[in-house]
């Protein structure tokens, strides 16, 4: 395999990669003229390509039977490139040595953009760094496509504090509803300090578990309450997400459930603005709201 094989994907890839690509085209004409940098930083870049794998599929009296196949489609570092008018700036992260070998490829291959591909842990290099930028007159458009449960809350915090970036943001909600066993007691304490890391608030136990009120009668306890339990399903607990990046976050848009329609739900893609201007929250929840509507007619058939 060499460096620039990523293989990975299926719908959900392609859906969440369909609307970001609407939402970089809508915002770099609508921001163009009004700031004279734009950037865009993908926080878990990958190689910027990707291998997808097709499936054979049987011939009938109609078709040829069809091979699988192997095709190389863009990745999010390569659709971000491919925008116009372009973005100023193009930061890539990965944690991979192999990836960022791919992505300096891929820089070397655009001599004349100005990228910078940064090897290491995406949560530092954005904590330790997202505030020494200048934003006052620059604006940037932020994508985290975790491999799993890596982005920590001080991470989200500290874009949300440079009221300057919007945020495109794959929440792992099966790694959530993982972590967070329906029994509190099945909760031990490396899955409490990923949830508090992730959730930035160790409150989450108290918000998400309860237990029955004991059974009663006049002489007192008859029964003691039964263990807690979580009492939030799968759609119930992405609101809880929703509702915690709204504390950081002046606008988070309702996500796009990923797979959209195959259960059960496994991620949650969210749009959250910074800056606080009613413009700016105006200006994004436009784009942000129409392109999401436009991917769920096209891509969830009523039942």
């Amino acid at each position: 395999m060499t460096v620039d094989n990523h293989e990975f994907g299926g719908q959900h890839t392609e859906i969440k990669l369909e609307i970001v690509e609407k939402y970089l085209k809508a915002y770099a004409i609508a921001l163009r003229q009004k700031f004279s940098s734009l950037w865009y930083i993908d926080a878990f870049a990958g190689t910027g390509s990707r291998t997808v794998r097709i499936e054979a599929k049987d011939g009938d009296l109609f078709d040829a039977p069809v091979p699988e196949r192997v095709e190389s489609r863009r990745g999010s570092a390569k659709i971000a490139l491919d925008i116009e008018p372009n973005f100023d700036r193009l930061i890539f992260m990965d944690q991979k040595p192999s990836h960022c070998a791919a992505l300096e490829a891929l820089k070397a291959a655009h001599p004349d953009r100005d990228i910078h591909v940064l090897n290491g842990d995406a949560n530092l290099i954005i904590q330790q760094n997202i505030n020494r930028v200048n934003w006052s007159s620059r604006r940037a458009i932020l994508f985290l496509d975790p491999y799993g449960m890596e982005v920590a809350w001080a991470t989200l915090k500290a874009i949300a504090d440079t009221k300057a970036i919007d945020v495109w943001f794959l929440f792992p909600l099966s790694g959530l509803y993982r972590q967070a066993a329906r029994n509190i007691n099945a909760v031990d304490e490396t899955k409490r300090k990923a949830l508090t890391t992730m959730l930035g608030t160790s409150e989450w136990e108290n918000e998400l578990y309860s237990a029955p009120p004991p059974i009663t009668d006049l002489l007192g306890v008859l029964e003691a309450p039964e263990e807690r339990q979580r009492n939030a399903d799968v759609a119930g607990l992405e609101q809880y997400v929703k509702r915690r990046l709204e504390t950081i976050f002046p606008l988070v848009a309702e996500p796009f459930p990923l797979p959209p329609q195959r259960k059960p739900q496994r991620f949650s893609l969210f749009f959250a603005a910074s800056n606080p201007s009613e413009k700016a929250i105006a200006l994004a929840n436009r784009f942000a709201r129409h392109i999401i509507d436009a991917g769920i007619a096209s891509h969830v058939r009523p039942l």
